[in-house]
Formats: C-alpha cells, structure tokens, sequence
C-alpha cells in the first residue's frame, strides 16, 4: 500500500474533542532519496510541498502495508513554498491514534500558504547487494573491475525518481518498483594492476596427495585497493565477483566466480582461480631433534623441504606459508604455549614476509623459472626453524 500524508485542520469551535477532519491529500513527493550505506538499515527522506492554513492543522501519515519503523519518524518543516516568506510554521504535537499504522502531527502556522516539509524513517524490505566482473587481459598483468548494485524493493511501497546513496561515489537517479530488482553500474575501473599467486599452505589447503606429499596449491588474482593500483576510492563491499579473461583473439573467457570479501582502503581482495596443475610441490619434514637444556627445558629443530617444479611456460613467484604452532605438533612436538622461534641456519627460504605474516604464520617467497622445452627445472629448499625453551 502506498505511504499516504494527509492534511487535516482542526475545528477551533465547539467541544475541544477535535475529530480528524481528512480534507484532501497531498501532492505527490516531490523528492525521494534511499540511503543504502548501512549493513543492516534503510533510511528513507522524502520532501512534499504541503498545504496549511492559518491556524493549527493536522498531518497524517500512515503507511499500512509498508514495513516502516515508527519509533524512527522524523517530521521536518524547511521553508515556505507559496506562502509570504515571513510566514512561520511549527510542531506543537504529535500523537499516534490507537489502531492504526499511522501518526499525526500538530502543526501551528501564522498564516495560509504551502510549506516544503522533510519526512525521514527506517524501512524493512529495501535491500541491496554488490557483484562485480572482473576481465584481466590476457597476460594477467590488468584487469578492468566493474562493480554493479543491485536494489531489490519487498517494502510494498514504490519509488519514482528516487535518488539512491551507497555511502561512497556518485548518487543515482533511479524509479524502484513494487517488488522490482534493479540492477545497475556503479563504477568500472579498467588497468588495475593485479598479481597472480600460488601458494604453498598445507594447514589452509591441505594435500592434493597425501601419500606422495604433493601440496594443493590454489590460484588467485590479488587486488590492492589503493589509489596507486587505480582503486582506493572506497571500500570494496563484499559480493560475488566473476573472473573472465581474455583470449589471443580479443575475445573473452570465463575462469571462475567467487565470493570477494569486504575490502577496507589500502587492503587486499584475493580471487580463487582454481587449483594450479603446472606447479607441483612435495613437502616432507626432513628433520625433527630436540636439544634438551635444562630441567624440563628443551630446544626444537624443525626443518620442512620442499621440491618444487614449474611446468609453466612463464616464471612465476610460489608464495609457501608456514603456521609455526602446528608445525611443532606435525614433528611431534605438543604444547599449549604459543611458538617462539628463530630461522636456524639450514633455511634457504629468505627472509619473512613482514607484511603477509603475524604471530600465527609466516610468509616466504621462491622466484621459479619458466620451463626448459618439455623439462621443469627442480629446485629445493628448506624452511628451519628452532623452538626455544620449549617444555617436554
């Protein structure tokens, strides 16, 4: 049912029981503005061009049918419209009638004429959600990053010419519909630099084959939502993004779809890609000794090797994340305490990742070599670290 404003005058003479005198209704909104910027929230401003008369008057709002909260109704007077500009107007009361989805204003004005009136609210069933499509050029260098709103309307009340704010870039001027899905473009940015990874992290990802210690190692392309890779406008909402990429022949390929979590300013956004076949790495603890110190004291050598073989025609960089803690427990070594450890001077990895890497794991990196002909070259390294003062 449609959101409905009514202007009453009340009747000065006689029992100051004053009856709701429904005398005509107003004008169609003359402004409507949707703000989407809230997670779980809907705020909704309309303007109408409202008629009084000298004296005091009643405004009805009612909206049966629509899912308005009606703790959250704000009644604003802003100027006089076609009334003398000396003219004043004001809230004296306002009351809720028993029974009905609805709530009067008492407004005073010193004389007849029109006044532009803002009524504010919170409203159910205007929901709105983000996806994108992400298309990298063929040497995965870019991509073009297009990001679409789409506004679904269950409030059983329709919009017509409605200004619609997400918090961040432009406004758009849209008409939503009663239970209307309306989808629409809200930025497309092309040249975003992006970087294509694979990654080692058994404690993520697991084994592809256990038996031969193979790892799984899954793919993605990595955003950086700054303005120096051509974003950082605003936050990235969370969505469904779908990756294409393109072809030799300037065509397009779809690789896969998935879910791009929420992206502050300056943070990263990683999309899946699947799970590589041309990168293969065998992880094996190749050593587990522990040095007794004092008491029940002891320190732990730990050294995990890695074979690892690039099938790919192009050098690509294998990011091997480690998780201190339960590598402990995978040599053998139990404890409830947090892992404090050193790089021992078997490690061959480089050093840490400060960036990508906390308390919990560490983050390394291996430049591999594209293919020679139909050979991979195999490469090894270790990871050695040592535990210290570590209780038996």
């Amino acid at each position: 049912m449609r959101l409905i404003l009514l202007i009453v005058t009340l009747l000065l003479a006689g029992s100051p029981a004053l009856a709701r005198v429904k005398l005509i209704t107003l004008p169609v909104r003359q402004r409507v503005l949707v703000q989407l910027d809230h997670e779980q929230a809907t705020l909704v401003e309309e303007e109408r061009i409202v008629p009084l008369v000298k004296g005091v008057n009643q405004v009805d709002f009612s909206w049966a049918g629509t899912s308005i909260d009606p703790h959250t109704i704000v009644f604003r007077l802003l100027e006089p419209v076609a009334a003398p500009k000396a003219t004043q107007a004001e809230v004296l009361a306002v009351s809720y009638p028993p029974g009905e989805n609805a709530l009067v204003w008492d407004v005073s004005a010193s004389a007849s004429g029109s006044f532009r009136v803002r009524i504010s609210y919170l409203l159910g069933g205007l929901s709105k959600s983000f996806n994108y499509r992400a298309v990298a050029e063929h040497d995965e260098s870019t991509l073009t990053l297009s990001q679409y709103l789409r506004v679904e309307n269950f409030a059983n009340e329709a919009f017509d010419d409605t200004s619609i704010q997400l918090g961040f870039g432009d406004s758009f001027e849209k008409p939503i519909g009663v239970n209307e899905t309306r989808e629409m473009l809200v930025a497309k940015l092309p040249g975003v630099p992006i970087r294509k990874t694979y990654t080692c992290d058994v404690v993520s990802n697991d084994y592809l084959d256990a038996g031969q210690k193979k790892v799984l190692i899954p793919m993605h392309y990595v955003l950086t939502n700054d303005t120096d890779h051509k974003l950082g406008q605003a936050a990235l909402p969370y969505g469904k993004v779908r990756v294409f990429q393109k072809d030799t022949s300037g065509g397009t390929a779809f690789t896969g779809e998935d879910w791009g979590q929420f992206t502050p300013i300056d943070d990263e956004m990683k999309l899946y890609l699947g799970v590589a076949q041309d990168v293969v790495v065998k992880r094996t603890i190749a050593r587990r000794d522990r040095t007794p110190i004092a008491g029940n004291l002891s320190n732990y050598d730990v050294a995990v090797q890695y074979e690892i073989e690039n099938f790919k025609d192009t050098p690509v960089t294998l990011d091997i994340v480690e998780h201190p803690a339960n590598l402990r427990g995978e040599a053998g070594f139990n404890s409830d305490r947090g892992a404090s450890w050193t790089l021992g001077d078997q490690h061959t990895l480089g050093a840490v990742d400060a960036e990508h890497s906390d308390i919990e794991q560490a983050t390394f990196h291996v430049e591999l070599p594209a293919r020679k002909g139909d050979k991979a070259e195999k490469i090894t390294h270790k990871l050695h670290l040592v535990y210290r003062n570590e209780w038996n």
